[in-house]
């Protein structure tokens, strides 16, 4: 009896150890980017070329992911630019986090990420209803004259993204931009001419 509760400690010991060590390589992995990801300021976007070169499957973005919800504010915005040029040529992997990102794009406070998700919301595969609550997301992010500039010219290039898939709401899209277009802002101006080129 004696040698079978021995066998079961350490049978649990070993059981735990290995959780244990599953549990520090996760945190590690996680750490990897948070580490190359810290520091400086707001107005740097530090390592996130680095961090978004190292994402070479729908693991490694998973991992790269959970940085979004950081506390640190620069974590979080360089983690939104890495995802956002991750994305570029790999759009499905953003789709098993679809909930998250439509969640943080509706509740988005800070400038730097907004920019963005004005970007990262439209290489989503949306329903119909989700489309609609995007659309007139980014139109109120477009038009705010109290909003960034970056918010702004990014959220035009976020709508003109949209009607590539719902052309039916092309009409809409130019009506908001011509309004947009009389508030003579170069940089809104010029993306709003490159949308109208392409179209």
């Amino acid at each position: 009896m004696f040698l079978f509760l021995i066998l079961r400690e350490t049978e649990t010991a070993l059981f735990n150890h290995r959780e244990c060590r599953q549990t520090l390589t996760n945190t590690c992995k996680v750490n990897r980017f948070q580490n190359i990801l810290k520091g400086g300021d707001l107005r740097s976007i530090g390592k996130a070329n680095d961090a978004a070169a190292m994402v070479k499957s729908q693991k490694d973005f998973d991992e790269l992911f959970t940085c979004l919800h950081n506390s640190d504010r620069k974590i979080v915005m360089r983690t939104a630019d890495a995802i956002e040029k991750v994305t570029v040529h790999n759009p499905g992997y953003l789709q098993k986090h679809k909930t998250e990102i439509l969640n943080i794009f509706r509740n988005a406070k800070d400038i730097e990420l907004k920019w963005h998700l004005a970007l990262l919301v439209t290489r989503l595969s949306l329903t119909e209803k989700e489309s609609e609550q995007t659309r007139y997301k980014l139109t109120q992010w477009a038009m705010d004259r109290n909003e960034s500039k970056i918010v702004r010219v990014n959220s035009v290039q976020g709508l003109f993204n949209l009607i590539q898939r719902r052309p039916e709401l092309s009409h809409d899209f130019k009506l908001i931009i011509s309004e947009i277009e009389k508030e003579k802002i170069p940089s809104l101006n010029a993306r709003i001419k490159k949308v109208r080129n392409a179209g």
